[in-house]
């Protein structure tokens, strides 16, 4: 009989959710320094970068959610992590343009695929208590998102290499790799039940209100992340550093958040968690855009609080879905997430669009309408006809 060592599991998926952060914050810190290395990149290069740095990690969530169900976990742990080292160590062989495309998209693809597979697991060894275990796996990505910021600011005023930076960050899905090598996983969904095919959950309301409610989650997190430290320098006055410390404040808020719900929101029904949160994203969008002329240091404490209310949705969000769908497996899980980075896509464009119409203080606090939108439908949702099976 196969014996599965949970504690040892769980520490390499926290250490396998901080990998995810290093793939996908590393490279936009050194976007402006990899520029320089190739000569000066114009600022629709730079964009292609970063562009294909999100669309690999999406696609390695879509490819390998549904293969993760027929394969077992194990592969996509050992792909993902291979592929996120392979990425970085590409990127610090990286002498032209075509070659840092390639490996932008390498290293979002195994954060992508690592991300995927990271959830169900932890689901699959956390049965009574999912949501207070998703939302502690995922302050591990908030927890190597702020590592990753402080250990790279570091190393730049150091001016150490960033070739040898980007070999020294692969060191870490490198040995998250070695870790899965020598541990056995186990299966994502319960061998007694057949498991839930996509086309099998595309049939069920229920389904489709995750969908929809955690890609307004996916909004609201990045609908303020990725507008906050240019709000906080252009409408309220802030330097370059202090709005990047705003950001950071951000991150740490969410990472904290997700702490106290994995120790004390154990008790706590997953919708009123998410009620809550929800309801502190509105009131922080709101106040953040309201007291941004009269008191801007309030208004950015404001835009920080958002993080603390949305740090709970994702993680409780991915753990009620697989409440309601026990067999689901990864491929639910890949779902949600495509439908959760959908929001995250579309969220900071349309702010944008907005701002240019009637200005980013305006279009920010407008903002405050996707955690609205979900506190509707997690009240009315049964009512909306999204009934549970």
């Amino acid at each position: 009989m196969t014996i599965y060592r949970d504690e040892v599991l769980l520490r390499l998926c926290y250490a396998g959710m901080m990998c995810v952060a290093i793939g996908t914050s590393l490279i936009p810190v050194y976007l402006t320094t990899l520029s320089e290395a190739m000569g000066g990149l114009a600022e629709g290069q730079m964009g292609l970068m970063a562009g294909l740095l999100y669309a690999g990690f999406v696609s390695g969530i879509l490819l390998s959610g549904p293969l993760a169900d027929r394969l077992g976990a194990k592969p996509f742990c050992l792909a993902g992590a291979g592929f996120s080292a392979a990425g970085l160590i590409l990127l610090a062989d990286a002498f032209s343009f075509p070659t840092l495309l390639a490996a932008c998209f390498v290293t979002g693809f195994g954060a992508g695929v690592i991300d995927m597979v990271m959830s169900p697991i932890v689901s699959a060894l956390s049965v009574s208590h999912r949501a207070a275990a998703l939302n502690r796996l995922h302050a591990f990505y908030c927890a190597g998102a702020l590592t990753t910021l402080l250990i790279a600011s570091l190393l730049i005023r150091l001016d150490v290499n960033w070739r040898v930076v980007m070999i020294g960050f692969a060191a870490a899905p490198a040995l998250v790799l070695a870790g899965f090598a020598v541990e056995p996983v186990p299966p994502l969904v319960s061998g007694s039940k057949k498991r839930l095919r996509l086309r099998q959950l595309a049939r069920i309301p229920l389904f489709y209100a995750g969908l929809i409610g955690i890609l307004l989650i996916g909004a609201t997190e990045e609908g303020m992340a990725q507008w906050l430290p240019a709000y906080a320098e252009r409408e309220l006055g802030f330097s370059k550093a202090a709005a990047g410390l705003g950001l950071g404040g951000f991150a740490l808020a969410m990472g904290s958040g997700r702490l106290l719900a994995s120790g004390y929101g154990r008790n706590l029904p997953g919708r009123l968690m998410m009620v809550g949160g929800a309801l502190l994203c509105s009131a922080g969008f709101a106040a953040g855009a309201a007291l941004g002329a009269s008191a801007p240091g309030v208004a950015l404490g404001a835009c920080v609080l958002v993080g603390l209310g949305c740090s709970v949705l994702w993680p409780t969000a991915l753990a009620m879905a697989a409440e309601a769908f026990p067999q689901g497996g990864a491929t639910l899980f890949a779902a949600m997430s495509a439908a959760g980075n959908a929001g995250c896509l579309l969220a900071p464009y349309i702010c944008g669009l907005l701002a240019e119409q009637i200005g980013l203080r305006a279009a920010l606090g407008l903002g405050a309408a996707y955690p609205l939108l979900l506190v509707v439908f997690l009240m009315f949702g049964d009512r909306m006809g999204f009934a549970r099976r």
